[in-house]
């Protein structure tokens, strides 16, 4: 039986294809070697559970044997009214779950409790005062839990906990409202996806793959970007993303970018109009006039003309000084472990970095430090700064908030509202646009003929090669991410240069 499990219900929140390629996909085309930087979260995840239990005086341990033997262990546990059990089995009809732990309450039910190796809810901002909401992902896992609870009958509550990464208990209402806005509780969210999951794995539904960021870490990337490729599917097109190109698949009745590419915006507007007068609101929600004609005429670039555009001058600032600028941090642990900049001057080209040797405040402190020593050395008013997407900016605001006696807050916003401080990514989005699907900093300097030294490069490996660092103080590791980052820095310089001639 094909069982509705946790994992499954995350996947499908992650990417609603997944489930289903899982399930019926060409398993051939199925990438085997799951992804070292996929594989150091769950590392991480295990290690972090482990010290979670570890701290746990008495359990009941029910970790080994099947699914079907865990499972009747589970209910004589939950009969004999044990306190807390560790790695219980919950089955019922098409569901599966295995949450982490299970709590007795006073009145002998059961609360689901999960452990999770990152934050216990999302948006959270101590100094705005705002308590942060809970995530998707671990709603729909305890709202799983919980209704296994239910129909074994050892739950009557709509309640669990997520113990994050700080060892916080994080309780979840599941019966709440899931924001201020929505008109829908998590539970009955919960109840949508498994609906669709349900369908998906009964292959009752099939959906489409779709292009997207967070794809390249699946095992199904290269499948479905052939699938998308070959079908001529609008997420080839830089930021069309799957939810409108479902609108326009569904209301326009449109599939491939040669139909896409043939679409009059205005007539399209007048149909939408007209949908909307005749109480249809939901006709090409969320897809305006501007939005698709940008998307029709980036699909011509891409599918037709092939060749990049300008619309209008792209000024940038003559200086003595130009640097290429590019940090390395490790999100999952809140890290910021290399700052990298390629220096051009009239004089020739150097890279310089300020390199984090180990995982501790005081190191990362000094990093950070040393590249403001570095800036002040410059020569005052003479120097542009090159960066692509806002990251650098937010995790630099970040960072002063940690470290408040390196540089005031005034001192890091006056920096980045310096014209000669430029990200090239708003460049690239407000006054280009290009042949290719990704408008992302490798794509783009690939397509200007740039190769990175690595065969593999990407932050996500870079972060992995840290930890490897860390724990073996091997300096080739060191070697190889100085060179990645080093290579960011330089594709960040030929962007540049290729904005210029353009």
């Amino acid at each position: 039986m094909k069982y509705i499990t946790a994992s499954k219900l995350y996947d499908f929140i992650q990417c609603p294809h997944r489930v289903w390629r899982d399930a019926y996909g060409p398993q051939e085309e199925k990438i085997k070697e799951t992804n070292p930087f996929v594989e150091l979260l769950w590392d991480r995840g295990v290690k972090h559970e482990e010290n979670i239990v570890s701290q746990i005086d008495t359990y009941e341990d029910i970790s080994e044997g099947s699914h079907e033997e865990r499972f009747a262990r589970t209910i004589e546990a939950m009969k004999n009214k044990a306190p807390l059990i560790y790695q219980g089995v919950l089955i019922h009809e098409n569901m599966l779950g295995i949450p982490d732990l299970l709590k007795k309450l006073p009145d002998d039910t059961y609360m689901p409790i999960d452990i999770k190796s990152g934050m216990g809810v999302e948006g959270a901002d101590e100094e705005a005062g705002e308590e942060g909401k809970p995530k998707k992902h671990y709603a729909v896992q305890l709202c799983l839990y919980n209704e296994l609870l239910k129909k074994l009958g050892f739950c009557s509550h709509d309640n669990g906990v997520i113990i994050d990464i700080h060892g916080d208990h994080v309780e979840y209402d599941l019966s709440a409202l899931m924001g201020l806005r929505s008109k829908q509780t998590w539970w009955e969210f919960y109840e949508t996806i498994k609906k669709h999951v349900e369908f998906l794995l009964n292959n009752q539904h099939q959906n489409k793959p779709a292009m997207a960021g967070i794809c390249k870490l699946c095992p199904w990337y290269s499948s479905c970007k052939k699938w998308c490729e070959q079908s001529k599917d609008l997420t080839n097109v830089f930021y069309v993303g799957r939810s409108n190109r479902d609108r326009i698949n569904e209301d326009l009745l449109v599939e491939s970018l040669d139909e896409f590419i043939e679409l009059d915006v205005e007539e399209v507007m007048k149909q939408k109009e007209a949908e909307k007068k005749s109480g249809n609101k939901e006709f090409l929600y969320r897809v305006g006039k501007d939005s698709l004609a940008k998307a029709i005429t980036r699909a011509n670039i891409l599918h037709r003309t092939k060749k990049p555009v300008s619309y209008g001058a792209i000024d940038l600032p003559e200086v003595s000084h130009e640097l290429f600028f590019d940090i390395e941090d490790d999100p999952t642990q809140d890290f910021v472990y290399m700052h990298g900049v390629y220096e051009r001057t009239v004089n020739g080209e150097r890279f310089v970095h300020f390199t984090a040797k180990e995982l501790s405040d005081e190191e990362e402190k000094r990093v950070w430090q040393e590249f403001w020593q570095y800036i002040e050395s410059l020569p005052q008013d003479d120097y542009a700064v090159y960066y692509y997407s806002h990251h650098e900016e937010t995790t630099y605001k970040r960072l002063q908030k940690r470290y408040p006696d390196v540089i005031s807050l005034e001192a890091v916003e006056s920096f980045y509202d310096q014209p000669n401080v430029i990200d090239l990514y708003k460049t690239v989005c407000k006054q280009t646009d290009w042949p290719i699907g990704s408008y992302s900093l490798k794509a783009l300097a690939t397509y200007l003929g740039f190769s990175w030294r690595d065969e593999t490069p990407s932050g996500a490996l870079s972060i992995q090669w840290f930890n490897e660092y860390l724990e073996t103080k091997d300096e080739t590791i060191l070697n190889r991410i100085l060179e990645y980052n080093e290579d960011d820095c330089k594709a960040t310089m030929v962007l540049k240069d290729g904005l210029v001639n353009l």
